[in-house]
């Protein structure tokens, strides 16, 4: 990221965009540490907010939300990250409820929530 724009941006703003990059250099970790579930959750979190740092930034707020398409479509995500954002909204309750919704290949699907999440990181950071 530009250093003038992390130098414009909001403290708050910044706190946010930090705690993402923590979330997913986390998922990354327990990813290769073979805690799929775990990686998924935190790819979840990374993205909300990311999502929300830059709600913050343009909006003045932060709304208290976890579904990551609603939250995408306030910020204006560009269709093809909006449509990965549904399946990643899901880790949230695959995750933490594992009653609910039974995952096959859970391995598989965090690979990928990494990879969503890097794509939506950046995407966050070339839009603040």
């Amino acid at each position: 990221m530009e250093k003038n724009k992390i130098l414009k941006m909001k403290p708050e703003t910044k706190k946010w965009l930090e705690l993402a990059k923590e979330d997913y250099d986390t998922a990354k970790y327990n990813f290769e540490g073979k805690k799929y579930r775990i990686a998924a959750f935190l790819c979840q979190q990374s993205v909300e907010k990311a999502l929300k740092s830059i709600m913050l930034e343009k909006i003045g707020k932060v709304r208290q939300i976890h579904d990551l398409v609603e939250l995408g479509r306030e910020v204006g995500v560009r269709l093809d990250i909006l449509n990965e954002l549904k399946d990643l909204t899901l880790a949230y309750v695959y995750s933490r409820y594992p009653d609910v919704i039974q995952v096959n290949n859970l391995k598989d699907k965090a690979s990928h929530f990494l990879e969503v999440c890097q794509e939506i990181l950046k995407w966050v950071e070339e839009n603040l």
